[in-house]
């Protein structure tokens, strides 16, 4: 069956582009250092890179659904080579700010760009309203499990290429090179995915009625969108790009530690969200969301104040345990309350609300991280403001349920 072929392609699509996420997330803000740019420098590159994610992902997505959930993905993919190499071929501060800005990389280890929006929409269509929420948790899982990957095979790469003789630039390139060539890879695969997964045709008084292509949901997602964005504003802080650096920071642990560190990290925030299913099913996707969340937020505030590596490592650990259950439950939902025409065009403008919500933060963070007695003071922005998100959110959406709650 078509449907079957094209799951199991879009789970391995998700698996390769976050594996490559996590792969180059652990090295790219030692690698910028290392070309010799400033803290502040390296946050305002993460910013540029989200910045770019925002502008691309709004014209790939919200037109995903008119000009082909394909052709998108495929071109999203090469501007995942085209990030890469650029970042691996020069040291111009220019024109790797063009890279951040036209390329897709991702700064923090989890999903950046166009491609989760439309990949949302079409696993919504092929699964169904029963299995939506089942399928997004071990689409998630999938994910953190390749980014636990990702950021031990970075980690361990640099390491090896170093013990080798390599120089440390030699190193971090090697891993920006290989990012670029799972780029190619997933251009290809993507050409595999069968017409199944493609929008639902619109009636003309529909598409003249849409903008950014919604219609009848508009306002549903522009609330959500403007609570997804104060929540990745807050996240915004603690991305894994800027936390693989504090821990740096603060304990000198090197390359291969952190990726070991992260894997751990990614590894039990996929399992957090494969949870999310089971407690959706009890107790609701909103109430899920919400519960979850903010103790997540309450332990990561807890995390600088630890006084050593270990514990700080063993509360960062079980923060991640139950950090990612509100991800799978969230994507549902959004798909939940929208028409089926409206599936792409909803996750990019959401999604891109995220994008924008966190596009100042890494800059405010990195500046925070350049003065020592400040380095801790991200992650208590972070844990503050997601939890004002927790609550406005569950104060807005509490009774608007989806259709497979409606009888509770």
């Amino acid at each position: 069956m078509a449907s079957s072929a094209d799951l199991s392609l879009l789970f391995a699509t998700r698996i390769l582009r976050i594996f490559a996420y996590g792969f180059v997330s652990v090295t790219l803000a030692l690698y910028l250092v290392a070309l010799g740019f400033g803290e502040r420098t390296v946050g305002f590159l993460f910013s540029l890179a989200l910045l770019g994610d925002i502008v691309i992902s709004l014209w790939i997505t919200t037109s995903a659904d008119r000009a082909g959930r394909r052709r998108m993905l495929v071109l999203g993919a090469l501007l995942i080579v085209l990030a890469g190499g650029v970042l691996a071929a020069t040291t111009n501060l220019v024109l790797i700010a063009i890279a951040a800005i036209i390329g897709v990389v991702s700064p923090n280890g989890s999903e950046i760009g166009p491609f989760i929006s439309i990949e949302q929409s079409a696993l919504a269509q092929i699964v169904g309203d029963s299995r939506r929420t089942r399928v997004f948790a071990w689409y998630n899982l999938a994910g953190s499990f390749a980014a636990a990957l990702g950021a031990l095979a970075g980690g361990a790469l640099v390491q090896s290429l170093r013990g080798g003789g390599y120089g440390e630039l030699s190193s971090y390139r090697a891993v920006l090179c290989v990012y670029a060539g799972i780029g190619a890879l997933l251009a290809l695969l993507f050409t595999r995915l069968s017409p199944s997964v493609e929008s639902p045709p619109r009636t003309t008084a529909v598409t003249m009625n849409s903008r950014f292509g919604l219609h009848r949901s508009r306002r549903t997602v522009l609330a959500l969108s403007g609570l997804f964005a104060l929540d990745a504003f807050g996240g915004g802080f603690v991305i894994q790009g800027l936390l693989v650096y504090w821990f740096h920071l603060r304990f000198d642990v090197q390359p291969a530690a952190l990726g070991g560190i992260f894997f751990g990290a990614n590894l039990l925030a996929g399992i957090s969200a494969l949870l999310a299913d089971r407690i959706a099913a009890r107790i609701g996707l909103i109430r899920t969301m919400v519960f979850t969340h903010i103790p997540s937020n309450l332990l990561l505030m807890l995390v600088p104040l630890m006084p050593n590596l270990a514990s700080a490592v063993g509360l960062l650990l079980v923060r991640y345990s139950i950090s990612q259950m509100d991800v799978p439950t969230r994507q549902s939902y959004t798909m939940a309350v929208v028409d089926p025409d409206e599936r792409s065009a909803a996750a990019g403008v959401t999604t891109i609300a995220r994008s924008v919500g966190a596009l100042l933060s890494p800059t405010i963070s990195g500046a925070l991280l350049a003065v020592p007695a400040l380095m801790s003071a991200p992650f208590f922005f972070a844990g503050t403001l997601k939890i004002a998100y927790d609550l406005l959110l569950y104060r807005a959406f509490r009774e608007h349920r989806p259709p497979e709650e409606s009888g509770r």
